[in-house]
């Protein structure tokens, strides 16, 4: 295994990791929507109504970061994150929750892919793309450091405030603290870009353009970015549902009678998922350790998928048992095989894509997954309204793996 080296910049890249997911919101998303009165079907198109506003945000975004500069990008970005806070904290209809969505879907699209394109390009100048799996991987374990930190905060703030809407406030400010970080960044990260003229960047458009039509073109980059994408995207639409689990556990255990039963909850979903994070950015730093193990990527690509969709089909059975806990551990085992599946995806897109285009290329990557989760996500809603939870996450999980063979990667690109 490739070692990393660990400099300045390393450890801002795993900073803004773990500030980024300082979102104290996301373990009790679901419940803070139930509290709203907002039902299964409701849920899936809010989540749908994001995934597809990032969906068309995304190659825009690709494009105006390659060609205006990255750091201002992921700072725009950061501003709408903040915006779409306020409004989720604030919000007291429907309306203004598809609102916060939106604003929340523009943040993740002028993000999303800009980032790693820097990693990438920084890794490049200084002769480092050896390391390029190995680093991302550890640099994307800091993110869900974060997310168990930000599991364990929100549990603090919900248990002590009774309140869920209050995470949204406090969300603000790690949002803050990265803006600041993401200024610090060296300048040549934002790419060739010098000025901003409109005949200069109408030219910059084109180039990226070309670029990125030619990536798309090759086959093996076109397949890499299906199978990168759609375990994410099916790991997108369902990982929310573990939160009515752990709240039905919280519940129906007899341990702290003087807690009342939010406070159980919030204290249930702070640990929970403040392990499964931590046991998540642990599978993300296996990732370098698992592609020396095999000659090529793809074969871990396809045994993580193969896996990840029977997990989903044996655990969530569990469901009709009213026995959550084989549940929620088949839902960790899901989110370890993306934080594990993820850096070689998304190393593997790269290494294909043209280089003048990588951003707009990684962009394309989530543009997918969000088409796939906004797809997902509404089903899986309207089968929760109708049939329940565990049947729609059992019949999605089974759907995807019955189709399997059309999107498996092969060893060779020419079978491409």
């Amino acid at each position: 295994m490739t070692s990393i080296t660990k400099d300045l910049q390393y450890y801002k890249f795993c900073s803004y990791g773990f500030f980024k997911n300082l979102r104290f919101f996301d373990a009790f998303l679901v419940l803070f929507f139930f509290e709203k009165g907002i039902g299964y079907l409701e849920i899936g198109l809010l989540y749908g109504t994001r995934e597809i506003a990032i969906m068309f945000m995304e190659i825009p975004s690709g494009l105006v970061a390659d060609a205006l500069g990255r750091r201002r990008t992921l700072i725009a970005s950061f501003l709408f994150y903040i915006s779409s806070f306020l409004v989720f904290y604030f919000s007291t209809n429907l309306i203004l929750l598809f609102s916060a969505m939106i604003l929340f879907a523009v943040g993740d699209a002028f993000r999303t892919g800009v980032h790693k394109a820097m990693i990438f390009q920084y890794l490049k100048a200084n002769g480092w793309t050896s390391q390029r799996v190995n680093y991302y991987g550890h640099t994307h374990s800091w993110s869900q450091v974060g997310s168990a930190f930000s599991a364990l905060l929100a549990g603090v703030i919900v248990f002590f405030t009774g309140a869920i809407q209050q995470v949204f406030l406090w969300s603000v400010v790690p949002y803050l603290v990265n803006v600041l970080l993401i200024a610090s960044y060296p300048k040549w990260l934002d790419g060739e870009i010098k000025s901003q003229q409109l005949s200069k960047i109408r030219l910059k458009f084109l180039l990226v353009w070309k670029a990125f039509v030619t990536s798309m073109k090759e086959r093996s980059t076109l397949t890499a970015l299906i199978s990168t994408s759609l375990f994410s995207g099916y790991y997108s639409a369902i990982k929310d549902y573990v939160q009515p689990m752990i709240k039905t556990m919280a519940l129906a255990i007899p341990f702290a009678i003087y807690m009342n039963d939010d406070q159980k909850t919030a204290f249930m979903i702070g640990v929970v998922y403040f392990i499964i994070y931590l046991l998540t950015a642990a599978a993300s730093r296996l990732s370098g350790r698992m592609t020396a193990l095999f000659a090529h990527p793809y074969k871990p690509m396809n045994m993580t998928m193969i896996v990840g969709f029977g997990v989903g089909i044996a655990g969530f059975s569990f469901y009709y048992l009213a026995i959550y806990s084989i549940p929620v551990v088949a839902f960790l085992v899901v989110m370890m095989i993306e934080n594990v599946r993820k850096p070689l995806g998304i190393a593997l897109i790269a290494e294909l894509a043209e280089d003048e285009a990588m951003a707009s290329v990684l962009s394309v990557t989530s543009q997918a997954k969000s088409l796939i989760a906004a797809i997902l996500a509404g089903i899986t809603g309207l089968l929760a309204e109708l049939w329940g939870l565990g049947t729609a996450l059992v019949a999605i999980s089974m759907a995807l793996l019955i189709l399997y063979p059309f999107y498996r990667l092969k060893s060779n690109a020419a079978e491409q």
